[in-house]
């Protein structure tokens, strides 16, 4: 699938590899990619960048990750934005709390390819 508009997506994940394999996915997709390592990174980032949808892992190093979605809807720049949670629990009471904090949706690792790219697709379906 290419994607034939110029979305920006923030990858926030502190793992590198994971990063860096979700970034190539992503690019060859046809998405322009951000990476934040940390939540302060993310939240700086996503200030700047203004992205059209932000990838967030859960657990960071540095705070968790529903406190960065919950932060970035306290921004005017992210208000809106949709932040898809990268989690790797589940279960009702984790969807709860992701809609809580702002999350729009989730997806439970070990994230698999295919699942990643449809539930992009539903976000910038033309």
């Amino acid at each position: 699938m290419t994607i034939t508009a110029n979305y920006r997506i923030l990858l926030v994940e502190d793992d590198s590899l994971l990063r860096h394999a979700f970034r190539l996915l992503l690019e060859d997709a046809g998405y322009h990619i951000r990476e934040a390592g940390t939540a302060r990174e993310a939240i700086a980032k996503a200030q700047v960048e203004a992205p059209d949808l932000i990838l967030l892992d859960l657990g960071l190093p540095d705070a968790p990750g529903l406190d960065v979605a919950r932060a970035l809807r306290r921004q005017d720049a992210t208000r809106a934005t949709p932040i898809i949670a990268l989690t790797g629990r589940v279960g009702a009471a984790l969807r709860a709390e992701c809609a809580e904090a702002g999350c729009t949706s989730y997806l439970s690792k070990p994230i698999e390819p295919k699942a990643l790219m449809r539930r992009l697709a539903d976000f910038f379906a033309d």
